[in-house]
């Protein structure tokens, strides 16, 4: 039992989660330094600093913790499918369901938390924005990986499906940011997966050229 007087003792994961809340529900330019504090459990400044070095430091690891959570689901059913095409969609459903999990903030952290920064908070920005670069990028290697198991034509255009399918899963969080229910998010997912079939075909002149 704590003396009286003796500052809170951190536990780090309990910080680290109820700091990503905090991040993901105002971004990182809303969140303030005494609301942090206050939200990992009323620490106090050393001790904070101590832990993490600084906000931005923090929000790192959050966004680390996020990625590891949140988003790998989704990304474990792309990898996991037996096709390319049913890994996508259950990236874009299990997405949808996690932007609209109720008892969170609705969205993706990655897209609102560093978004818009001042100019002193840049690097929380670009490291957001690199974060995101991750998806189409992971997204190419898994339709290269479709290419050489004979699942996806070779004629593809990996570039335009990896695009396309990021500006899907990305508009889907800001969906659920501005307000759209799970149901709605659920069939624009699944109506997504209809340009399939001409996203993968390639183009009539590479289909000639491979045929």
């Amino acid at each position: 039992m704590s003396k009286p007087g003796r500052p809170p003792r951190l536990d780090r994961d309990k910080a680290i989660d109820r700091a990503m809340l905090l991040f993901w529900e105002r971004g990182y330019e809303g969140t303030t330094l005494e609301a942090l504090l206050e939200a990992m459990g009323g620490i106090k400044p050393p001790s904070f600093y101590n832990a993490f070095g600084s906000k931005e430091e923090l929000y790192r690891v959050v966004t680390e913790r996020y990625a590891c959570t949140f988003g790998k689901p989704g990304l474990d059913a792309l990898e996991a499918s037996p096709s390319v095409r049913q890994g996508i969609a259950g990236l874009l459903r299990l997405n949808a369901e996690n932007f609209t999990r109720p008892g969170y903030p609705q969205g993706c952290l990655l897209l609102s938390g560093g978004a818009h920064c001042a100019p002193s908070s840049g690097a929380a920005e670009a490291h957001t924005t690199a974060m995101r670069r991750q998806l189409p990028q992971t997204l190419s290697a898994r339709l290269h990986r479709a290419v050489a198991e004979g699942d996806l034509d070779a004629s593809a255009d990996i570039p335009l499906i990896a695009a396309y399918y990021t500006t899907v899963l990305y508009g889907l969080a800001q969906g659920a940011s501005d307000g759209q229910g799970r149901e709605t998010l659920l069939k624009v997912a699944e109506r997504a997966m209809d340009a399939w079939p001409g996203l993968a075909e390639g183009s009539a002149a590479d289909r000639a050229v491979h045929g």
